[in-house]
């Protein structure tokens, strides 16, 4: 019997097995996806306190080699169903495996949204992470679809290396961080392409991208076609809570509605970072989670024990 599960090992999973292990309780982490969950495929990180400048895969590496020096038990799988048994304890049913604990923190995060068009799951040349694919498109011509800091972020990382970058929005403007736009816009092979939105993928060989197709987001109106060699998504997340609905309650959108205690319906389980339904999804503020959804988990265990 583990004390806490802890379901998703990204910024907020982590920071609250870091605080549920010093305070001395057993932690076991399942996660299926990257360790260190979006945070992991960000370039830079440069507004976390203390630390001018780190990529988020190191970022990532790091917090995951600090909980388990502290002894973190983790588990590559993907949790499918919680259920809370008569004794109040919880059994969390992963990939054919149960495992048993006291309490249950969700920090499941959010998962890429897509366009949902034909060879999106087949075309060579489709990509939802810059940081893992843009290498592969030095000196080409790509298109980044997207208008947050994710989209800005990739946008300038692709700069440096492809020959031109086409950022394509739906309105004319970002919705990102001042200075990633002012760093996007001073480069010179980058061209944006306000109020359109994609179509369709073109390919001329039915196993490659060749290009885009766009439409005018004001007259709905087909506007042009952009030949590239790939095509980066980066449109924003929807989060996959509906399997712990026996557990907590939804908002319309599907986010986990929790108090600042980060306390669900469901004495015992507790949901964490960028699940929860929140106005601000930071690294910061998934710290901030993870510590106040861990601290309140072990004080749920010391009054059972009471």
């Amino acid at each position: 019997m583990t004390d806490i599960i802890i379901i998703g090992a990204g910024t907020a999973g982590m920071t609250a097995a870091l605080y549920a292990l010093r305070a001395g309780k057993s932690v076991m982490l399942l996660e299926n996806d990257a360790i260190g969950g979006q945070i992991a495929s960000s370039p830079k990180v440069e507004n976390f306190p203390t630390i001018p400048s780190i990529s988020g895969y190191d970022f990532a590496d790091k917090l995951f080699d600090q909980i388990t020096s502290h002894g973190a038990d983790f588990e590559p799988f993907e949790a499918e169903k919680v259920i809370k048994e008569e004794d109040g304890t919880f059994t969390v049913y992963a990939e054919g495996e149960e495992y048993h604990s006291k309490a249950v923190i969700l920090a499941c995060g959010v998962k890429h949204k897509t366009l949902g068009f034909e060879g999106e799951d087949t075309l060579k040349g489709i990509s939802f992470c810059a940081v893992c694919d843009g290498a592969f498109y030095k000196d080409k011509d790509v298109i980044l679809l997207g208008d947050g800091n994710t989209a800005l972020q990739y946008a300038i990382l692709l700069s440096n290396y492809c020959s031109k970058v086409y950022v394509c929005t739906l309105f004319d403007k970002f919705f990102g961080d001042g200075a990633h736009v002012k760093t996007l816009l001073s480069r010179d092979n980058v061209v944006w392409h306000k109020d359109v939105y994609a179509t369709a993928y073109l390919s001329e060989n039915g196993k490659d991208l060749s290009g885009v197709s766009f439409s005018n987001f004001s007259t709905k109106q087909p506007a042009f076609d952009i030949k590239a060699s790939a095509c980066f998504v980066a449109i924003g997340q929807k989060p996959n809570n509906d399997k712990f609905a026996n557990l907590v309650d939804l908002d319309k959108m599907g986010y986990i509605q929790t108090g600042e205690d980060m306390k669900c319906k469901t004495l015992g389980v507790f949901a964490a970072g960028d699940c929860r339904a929140k106005a601000v999804r930071q690294l910061t503020t998934a710290a901030n989670d993870g510590a106040i959804a861990a601290l309140g988990a072990c004080a749920y265990i010391d009054s059972m024990v009471e």
